[in-house]
Order: structure tokens, then sequence, then C-alpha cells
């Protein structure tokens, strides 16, 4: 209140006005977000099992999840390997196809069009249908025959289960495409042109000019997709049969083992201790990239 006696009274009246127009959005957070949250918090300091009362115990649930469940350390490895590889290969994809997208060309926008087709395709029906694809007579294999390439068994197969995760990852890069096209478009294009009079190559002004000035994008979509990354859980529950994890538990995903922890076991307390645990390596990552971040990424006119 300090703050508003200096102000005008038409600044005052815009502050209050701002303060009602973001007003449901603070209810909505207290009510559906931040009073959850607390609830999960003290949950996962209980022995809470749905049918029975809440006894509070401490931190046995963050024990026995570093020190005695054996599963937790594998779903970990399995998101961690799943996050390491998908993210990198998704963000390369998109930024390869936006570049090729971004030539001026007759029929551009009929296949700007192809390639995000996909992107709006999602759900069970496509997880179905990538099931059909990399069965070890499926449409994958028989391409890699032509080649005299033997295929894996795919989904299963325990070496092969998350790389055919990921292959099915990439099938979804228009969304991230659209993101480096926008930014590619906003490129100033006296730029380039300066850069044609010094005799720049086409490999030189990507490198000088359009990397550097798509650099916020690049960021923004490392860190979605690695937070996205880490919460898969929809792939592993439909194509390994109700959520058992797949061969030697190969896809049995972080939020996999918490949700069967959650809704099979009923051990709830415990499972709010994982996704508390969750949280704090999200968190920590993208505080990380955050810090990271001015070191490479190019703001234009300077503000960070």
């Amino acid at each position: 209140m300090a703050r508003t006696k200096g102000l005008s009274p038409l600044a005052k009246r815009e502050e209050y006005q701002g303060f009602l127009f973001i007003l449901p959005w603070i209810i909505g957070f207290l009510w559906l977000q931040a009073g959850p949250m607390l609830f999960s918090l003290y949950g996962s300091l209980t022995n809470y099992d749905v049918t029975s009362q809440m006894d509070f115990i401490g931190l046995q649930n963050y024990v026995k999840a570093f020190t005695i469940d054996p599963i937790f350390w594998k779903s970990l490895y399995n998101t961690m390997y799943y996050v390491i590889f998908s993210v990198p290969l998704t963000t390369l994809g998109s930024m390869l196809i936006a570049l090729l997208l971004n030539q001026k060309i007759r029929g551009m926008r009929v296949f700007r069009t192809v390639y995000y087709l996909p992107a709006v395709l999602s759900g069970v029906a496509v997880y179905l249908l990538w099931m059909q694809l990399l069965s070890p007579e499926g449409l994958i294999n028989t391409v890699l025959a032509w080649f005299g390439i033997h295929g894996p068994a795919w989904l299963f197969d325990a070496d092969w289960t998350k790389p055919a995760l990921i292959l099915m990852q990439m099938w979804n890069v228009g969304g991230g495409m659209l993101l480096y096209l926008a930014a590619l478009q906003g490129v100033p294009k006296t730029l380039y042109e300066a850069a044609e009079i010094d005799g720049a190559s086409p490999f030189r002004k990507f490198l000088h000019i359009s990397f550097p000035m798509i650099t916020p994008v690049i960021f923004f979509d490392l860190v979605t997709s690695t937070i996205g990354g880490f919460q898969i859980f929809q792939e592993a529950y439909v194509m390994t049969d109700n959520g058992e994890g797949g061969p030697l538990n190969s896809l049995l995903f972080f939020n996999l083992h918490m949700w069967n922890k959650a809704f099979r076991s009923f051990d709830m307390g415990y499972a709010m201790a994982m996704s508390w645990v969750l949280f704090v390596i999200i968190f920590g990552l993208t505080l990380i990239n955050i810090k990271v971040a001015p070191k490479w990424v190019h703001y234009e006119g300077g503000d960070k």
C-alpha cells in the first residue's frame, strides 16, 4: 500500500484493475495447485494409504525411496535416459526441419502443413499405431529388411524399448518446428543482406546470424522439453500392457512407478514423496538452465 501513495489516480486505478484481472488466476492457483501441493508435502511425511488414518512418520518414505526400493533407481535411470537422448534429438530435429521449411520454394505451405500434422495427432490412437509399426513384423522392420538389416524386436527387447520410444517421440517434432520457423521468420533480412555483401556462405550465415537470433527459442524449447521428458507416462502405460513396465522394467519410468505405488499398491504417502523428489530434480535442472542461459542465449537489445 505504501507504494500506491506515490502513484497518480490513473496509475492506482490501472494497478487495481491489473490485480482484478489476475484475481481469478490467483484464486485458481491457491485452490487447485498450492493447496494440493501443501497437502502432498504433508502426505509425503505420512503412511497415507487412502483407507486408514494418516500417521506422521517423518522422512521414512524418502529413506525408503533412496535406500530400500530398488525399482526407484531403475525408474529414475529410465527417465534420465529418455530425457538425455530425446530432448537433444527432438530439439535438433525440430530446428533442422524448420531450416528446410524456411526456404522460398513453390508449395512450401503444403510441406509445412504436412510436417505439422503429426503434432495435432496425439493420445492412445497414436500409441496403438506405433505399437503396430514397432512390432517385430511391423513396417519399420520391413523397411529395414529392404536394406538387408535385421530389425530388433523393439518393444519386446529390453535393450531397444527406450530407443523405440525416443524414435516415436521424433514423430512429434512439428510443434517445436513451428516455434523455430516463427523465430527464423523474425530474423531481420538486413542482417542476411549485409552478410551476403561480405561474401558469407549459407553455413556462416546460419552460424553467425540465424543461430544467435533464435537462441531464446532454443532455450525455451530445451526447458519445456526437459520438463515434459521427466513427465513421460502415457506412452509407457499404454504400450506396456497396462503399465507393467515392459521387459525387465525397461520402460518403467518414474511417473509410471509413482502411479503404480499410488493407485495399485495404494501407498499414497510413498507416491507423494516420489512426486516431491521429481519436483526437486526438475526444479534444480531448470535453475541450472536459467543460470547457464546468459552465457549462450542472445536477446535482441541486450535484455535478459
